[in-house]
């Protein structure tokens, strides 16, 4: 009986351990199999193509506060598709803003821009959001006016951007020596983005009557209700930027796209980051 129990205990124990090597074996192909989906997904991500460049290679002194990099944007989060608070750019439109902050620099200004390139899946994910009647986090600063059910109809969001082809970017003036402005947190009180500039969210900017992406009419680069300094800052900026080929998109006194366009008909979708660019800064 001992014999038979010896040998039966080391059969028992050659099965666990031929287990065992299965087991080892199925969890080393299922992470071998995992590693190299996730390198061939790295690897097969979008790329710029050659014309495409980081604005700092260009012109390094504009200031680049890339909101949807960050939290402090009407969607209340960073943004899909932007891995670096980088601004991209089709040569020529980066270099037509080189030539802007050469005048601007001149006159005790400096450029800075809000958003550059803007890939597909960003635009896809502010149609989820604006889908999503519930969320609405950010309501108080970018859109306290307006009812979530109308950002489609009113053109506040659209599923195609002229920022995907390139040459589109939102920007403002800032007043020279810059001062610094602090980070959003989020959950911070939310004030109206058409709200006196002492009262907004401190942004080191010129006032141009409303913040960026304000979801309201007071943001046409020409309403009459925008007098004063604040219409001036305005037409410094849009005239500025129109004497060298770019074109104000009248609903937003922020958003320009440089003319000709290289790429009128196409809408990108690679990563806001240095490795989309064939000469990564």
């Amino acid at each position: 009986m001992t014999q038979l129990s010896s040998a039966a205990r080391l059969s028992s124990a050659a099965r666990f351990s031929g287990a065992v090597r299965v087991l080892v074996t199925a969890l080393a192909v299922l992470l071998a199999v995992t590693a190299t989906s996730a390198t061939a997904h790295a690897n097969t991500e979008p790329k710029a193509p050659d014309d495409f460049v980081a604005l700092r290679t260009v012109d390094p002194t504009i200031t680049q506060e890339m909101r949807y990099f960050t939290p402090h944007n009407f969607v209340g989060e960073r943004v899909d598709g932007y891995q670096q608070p980088l601004c991209i750019l089709t040569r020529p439109a980066a270099e037509g803003l080189h030539k802007a902050q050469v005048k601007l620099l001149s006159q005790g200004y400096t450029l800075k821009v809000y958003d550059c390139y803007r890939p597909q899946r960003a635009v896809d994910h502010f149609v989820r959001w604006a889908q999503d009647l519930d969320d609405q986090a950010m309501k108080g600063e970018f859109y306290p006016d307006v009812d979530k059910t109308r950002l489609f109809e009113d053109g506040y969001i659209a599923e195609k951007s002229g920022h995907s082809r390139g040459s589109t970017m939102d920007l403002t003036i800032v007043k020279l020596p810059a001062k610094p402005t602090r980070p959003y947190v989020p959950g911070e009180p939310l004030v109206p983005c058409y709200a006196p500039k002492e009262e907004r969210f401190p942004d080191n900017s010129v006032d141009m009557g409303t913040g960026f992406d304000c979801f309201d009419t007071l943001s046409h680069t020409l309403d009459p209700r925008i007098q004063g300094e604040q219409r001036a800052n305005r037409l410094l900026l849009k005239n500025t930027l129109e004497e060298l080929g770019f074109v104000n998109l009248a609903e937003e006194w922020w958003h320009f796209t440089f003319k000709p366009e290289p790429y009128p008909d196409t809408y990108f979708d690679f990563p806001v980051s240095s490795k989309s660019l064939t000469n990564s800064p």
